[in-house]
Order: structure tokens, then C-alpha cells, then sequence
């Protein structure tokens, strides 16, 4: 099962690389793409925290490492020009804001360092360090995301 989910995030990492490539220069686009593949890390995790799947360091690991990658690139993918179309969720308190939007990316990077350097071993250890991750999470997406659901 380890070896399956670690195909699964492989995979959908690579998906989202290749997503990016043929966005192109299309931010909104590449943002989304970006996302989606936070979304599909943060999925076994969540599950592990829940108690519906059995706790996997590689896989915590892996999906912080997703998290990584994706912060690095997100906050460019906001240029003035790209705060509409494509059903986007990016809330115009991004560009009004922009200084607090780099700021709570800036949060999330954090925390996702600390997670990184602390390398949960158990789920005991993981969940303070995830829980930091996620809680920067929804205080980024409370402000600067509009729920299209």
C-alpha cells in the first residue's frame, strides 16, 4: 500500500508539472493546477490525522515536499491582470491586499519548513507540525479565497 500511495503522489506531482507546461503562460491556469496537486498530497494526510488510513512518514514527507514546491511558485502566479476567468476562486483581497497575501504565503512556507526539518516519524509527531501546516492553509484560503462549490 506504502509503495501504491507513493506512486499515486509521484504521479499526480508529475501531472501537475505537466499541467504547468501546457498552461504556459496562463498564471490563473497554472495556479489552479498548482492547487489541484496540494489537494491530491493533502488527501492521505488527511485521511492518516483522521484515523482512516494507517500513519506513512514517506507519504507525511512527500506531500510536504508538494507543499514545498507549490509555495515557491504561487505567489507569482498572481500578476495584475489574472484576477478573473476560468472560474477562478482567487479573492480580490489578493490584489488589494497583496502585502497580507505575501504575508500568510510566507506563514504557510513556514510552517512548512518547520514540518519538513521536524520529520514526523510517528503520527504523535506529525500531528502538531501538520496541524500548523494545514491551520496556515485555511487562514490563507479564510481571506484570499472565494468557495465556487
Amino acid at each position: 500500500m506504502q509503495i501504491a500511495i507513493s506512486r499515486l503522489i509521484l504521479t499526480s506531482c508529475a501531472l501537475a508539472l505537466a499541467s504547468f507546461a501546457i498552461a504556459g503562460d496562463d498564471p490563473l491556469v497554472a495556479r489552479q493546477d498548482l492547487m489541484k496537486s496540494v489537494g491530491k498530497a493533502t488527501k492521505p494526510v488527511g485521511q492518516m490525522l483522521r484515523g482512516q488510513a494507517d500513519f506513512d512518514a514517506a507519504v507525511v514527507m512527500e506531500s510536504l515536499k508538494t507543499y514545498e514546491d507549490v509555495s515557491a511558485e504561487f505567489g507569482e502566479l498572481f500578476p495584475v491582470g489574472s484576477e478573473s476567468g476560468e472560474e477562478t476562486e482567487a479573492a480580490p483581497a489578493i490584489w488589494e491586499d497583496r502585502a497580507g497575501f505575501e504575508e500568510a504565503l510566507a506563514t504557510w512556507q513556514k510552517s512548512i519548513s518547520e514540518a519538513l526539518a521536524a520529520k514526523p516519524a510517528t503520527l504523535e509527531s506529525a500531528k502538531p507540525v501538520l496541524s500548523n501546516v494545514l491551520k496556515s492553509c485555511k487562514g490563507c484560503h479564510d481571506t484570499y479565497r472565494i468557495e465556487n462549490d
